[in-house]
């Protein structure tokens, strides 16, 4: 691969004078969401951002080069005046597009040592500044503007798993690094658990697109279930229950765990959440600011489906549905708890919100509403592809950029991962 012959970069006016004020919205906007992933990578050297620590994740360099040829693939190579920066980017970036065509494979990432750190950062601007052109020339079409949409929030998805990731790898190392500097948290209690009555009935669930901002295809279309009369817990899980769980020997006893759960803790040995670890006799765990002792009350986090699952049968509740845990979100409390703060990274203390802080676990698996039809076209195979074999979490995270989160959201991952910042909250 050749990093010489590059296009000409692509200058506007705005652009060379640093006048954003004067953009449009939607070039704000843009711009807004691009230069949150900078900051988020700001920190991080070439040698933190090329390796994989596992399969699952992806190095810093290749989220920072993905969403960017996100917006070059689907968007600019339509724009009659652009050059394509580097025709080699379409294999290496492609994540899993297969109407697109052939793409690296994903195991093999962290193998991509070129294009480098700096070369990338070069592509994120050659990018930049077609994307604010075309924006400010008037050129893209309302399909077009609907993929820019799409492509801000691909990208908030990304920033996200660039976190996620970077917390796995630096997990991996023998000292504990720090990704952010931050204050050790107090230690608190957390208070008992309280339970909401929620009215069933027939009730209306998921998005309907264009009438209250932007939502992917998989959260519509909106439609009616009928749901029983149930209680939730006005509160996620926390560590302190999770520690009682572990020490009632929550993880060696078969009748509450699911036949695929006993024995995938029977093959890898879990006896914790992620990322926790014995030090001293106290329990720690792994934060994106080192390792920290436990806070009783903070929720726990970093457990997966088949952990959440034996915890609320050893609790004598369950997992809500998706459906239940939407319904009860809609009469709630509307406030947040801890989104995306690039100071902190991390959950804040367990309350009454239901978005924010950890992802929930439900009981639902990501399956199709009815009437979903995904789009044409290569851009059709973002969420539609993958219903199968996985689990529905309701709610947001803790780096979860704040502005991405809405109560119809629909993240999925499969039962054992637990690399998410992922946790529960009870029904019964």
């Amino acid at each position: 691969m050749s990093i010489t012959n590059r296009p000409v970069s692509i200058e506007t006016e705005s652009t060379q004078s640093g006048n954003v004020e004067s953009m449009s919205a939607q070039a704000r906007r843009f711009l807004e969401v691009r230069s949150l992933t900078d900051a988020l990578s700001a920190d991080l050297s070439a040698e933190d951002q090329t390796p994989q620590s596992m399969t699952d994740a992806s190095p810093a360099k290749w989220h920072r080069a993905h969403v960017t040829w996100f917006f070059e693939e689907f968007i600019l190579r339509n724009v009659e005046s652009y050059h394509v920066y580097d025709d080699s980017f379409r294999y290496l970036f492609n994540s899993y597009y297969e109407a697109v065509g052939a793409r690296h494979p994903r195991p093999e990432r962290g193998l991509v040592t070129r294009p480098g750190v700096a070369d990338v950062g070069l592509y994120r601007e050659y990018v930049d500044r077609a994307m604010v052109d075309a924006l400010e020339r008037g050129v893209l079409d309302d399909d077009a503007l609907a993929l820019l949409e799409l492509g801000c929030n691909h990208e908030q998805q990304h920033q996200e798993l660039l976190l996620m990731d970077i917390k796995h790898l630096f997990s991996t190392h023998a000292f504990d690094p720090v990704y952010v500097d931050r204050d050790i948290d107090e230690p608190g209690e957390p208070g008992p658990l309280t339970w909401r009555s929620v009215a069933g009935g027939v009730t209306e669930v998921g998005a309907t697109p264009g009438s209250a901002g932007f939502s992917y295809d998989n959260e519509g279309p909106r439609h009616r279930v009928f749901l029983e009369d149930f209680e939730i817990a006005e509160r996620a899980v926390t560590n302190a229950e999770w520690l009682a769980f572990m020490a009632d020997d929550g993880y060696r006893r078969p009748e509450l765990w699911l036949s695929d759960g006993w024995a995938h803790i029977t093959q890898t040995g879990w006896q914790a959440p992620e990322y926790w670890r014995l030090v001293d006799g106290e329990w720690t765990t792994f934060t994106l600011s080192g390792r920290r002792q436990l806070v009783a009350d903070e929720p726990v986090v970093h457990v997966s489906f088949y952990e959440a699952d034996a915890f609320a049968r050893w609790a004598g509740a369950r997992l809500p549905t998706e459906f239940e845990w939407e319904a009860a979100a809609e009469t709630g409390d509307s406030a947040r708890g801890q989104l995306l703060d690039v100071g902190r990274c991390h959950p804040g203390r367990a309350d009454a919100t239901m978005i924010g802080d950890v992802w929930e676990w439900t009981a639902s698996a990501y399956l199709p509403y009815p009437g979903f039809v995904p789009a044409n076209g290569a851009v059709g195979e973002y969420n539609g592809k993958f219903m199968c074999d996985q689990h529905v979490l309701r709610g947001a995270s803790a780096v979860t950029p704040p502005g991405h989160e809405r109560i119809t959201y629909r993240n999925f991952f499969p039962a054992s991962a637990r690399w998410a910042f992922s946790g529960l909250r009870l029904a019964r």
